[in-house]
């Protein structure tokens, strides 16, 4: 379902796959952004001086009841990482 949200916003996400993070990617980060619930404890330790947000976001592909509600929270969701991303950018 998340391919579909992101196609409806035009973003092609067919070809992408999650990976492990290395914990060594966070000594090059300036932010680090974890999403949903146990995201931020399930996160490798972020080192000292990294500025780290955490949006606490429900976690769509735990959705449940039909299709429908179930797309929903994905649209939900994808709008909500959009406002959070524009508030970010400002």
């Amino acid at each position: 379902m998340a391919v579909q949200v992101m196609a409806e916003d035009g973003i092609d996400i067919s070809h992408q796959q999650s990976t492990l993070i290395d914990p060594e990617f966070f000594a090059g980060a300036d932010l680090v952004v974890t999403l949903c619930g146990d995201a931020q404890d399930r996160c490798p330790t972020i080192p000292q001086g990294t500025h780290h947000l955490h949006w606490d976001l429900p976690d769509a592909a735990q959705a449940h009841g039909d299709q429908a509600a179930i797309l929903e929270m994905f649209r939900t969701v994808r709008d909500q990482i959009k406002q959070e991303i524009q508030t970010l950018a400002d």
